[in-house]
């Protein structure tokens, strides 16, 4: 079983800037790639920012150039550093990794994080 820890959500004024954290444990062989997903309120779920182990990176539209994806390959762990924040980035954020979890496969897994608040108002 693998097991992703979300951190650094919280309540930002517009402009401001977060660091999202999210770790993780458990059964792991390696990690293909690490992603930050959102959902607000009556939305569908979203892709934000994808990184895979190569460090290649992808972002959605509208944070390109305001948030940046990274991660620590010894570690485990994914940030996602959010800059310029605007009232309509404020939703939950999800961590997502696909998951290899035995040595000499090629099948990784789906996982999840519990999902952290991130609120942006005045």
């Amino acid at each position: 079983q693998v097991q992703l820890v979300e951190s650094g959500g919280g309540l930002v004024q517009p402009g401001g800037s977060l660091r999202l954290s999210c770790a993780a444990s458990g059964s792991i062989f390696s990690i293909n790639a690490m992603a930050w997903y959102r959902q607000a309120a009556g939305k569908q779920r979203e892709l934000v920012a994808r990184i895979i182990s190569g460090g290649s990176t992808n972002y959605t539209d509208s944070v390109k150039g305001r948030f940046t994806i990274s991660r620590d390959n010894a570690k485990n762990t994914v940030y996602l550093q959010m800059n310029s924040l605007k009232l309509e980035d404020t939703a939950v954020y999800y961590c997502n990794a696909a998951v290899v979890t035995k040595a000499y496969s090629s099948v990784y897994y789906q996982y999840w994080g519990q999902g952290t608040q991130v609120s942006v108002s005045s």
